[in-house]
């Protein structure tokens, strides 16, 4: 069984298309124009041992938000469909990943009920090339669009960078984690019967 999907999206402000494969090596080919928000991308598919294929072009003259947010909903979705039904998935997932002086927890349910809870406080506006903020942005549209229960907590950091870093991939183990197939599970792991 192959875990892979790709989907593609345009709007007027971008054009985003990812394919993932959940039981990958974690090799990745990323380019959304935000040098930051590549090396990111990159640590999530690394980390997670997902390959991962990005290709996003957006209105950077104006900023990052609309490629970076639309590249978590495109993401989001893939990942989604690669999921297909669920079936005999671990469904949860927990990191903590340290960055040298910054630690990072991420905790996940794929369940269906999008929510993202965000603890985090960058000491810049910036990273790189890439506003601060856009970190919880990508966060929420990945979490809606995968349906996905997210929790992220930065315990302790002061490097931007290193901070990031974590979340990430803190973010990639976990998912890593939860997709994983577990031949104890009948069916998808829910009393309801469906995730």
């Amino acid at each position: 069984m192959t875990r892979t999907a790709t989907v593609e999206r345009q709007t007027a402000e971008t054009q985003v298309k990812a394919t993932i494969n959940l039981d990958g090596a974690g090799r990745a080919e990323i380019s959304t124009g935000i040098g930051f928000f590549d090396h990111m991308l990159s640590l999530f598919a690394k980390h997670g041992l997902f390959d991962l294929m990005v290709a996003a072009k957006g209105d950077l003259i104006v900023d990052g938000h609309h490629t970076v947010e639309d590249t978590g909903i495109v993401l989001g979705r893939t990942v989604a469909q690669a999921l297909g039904d669920k079936q005999g998935i671990r469904r949860y997932g927990t990191a903590f990943v340290p960055m040298d002086e910054a630690l990072a927890m991420v905790a996940l349910d794929i369940s269906g009920r999008p929510y993202l809870h965000f603890e985090a406080a960058f000491p810049g506006e910036r990273i790189g090339d890439m506003a601060s903020e856009l970190v919880e942005e990508f966060l929420r549209a990945f979490a809606v669009h995968a349906a996905l229960t997210l929790h992220v907590r930065l315990l302790y950091g002061h490097n931007a960078h290193h901070m990031a870093e974590a979340i990430f991939k803190a973010l990639g183990r976990a998912l890593d984690e939860a997709t994983r197939l577990d031949g104890r599970i009948d069916g998808v792991l829910s009393t309801k019967g469906t995730l």
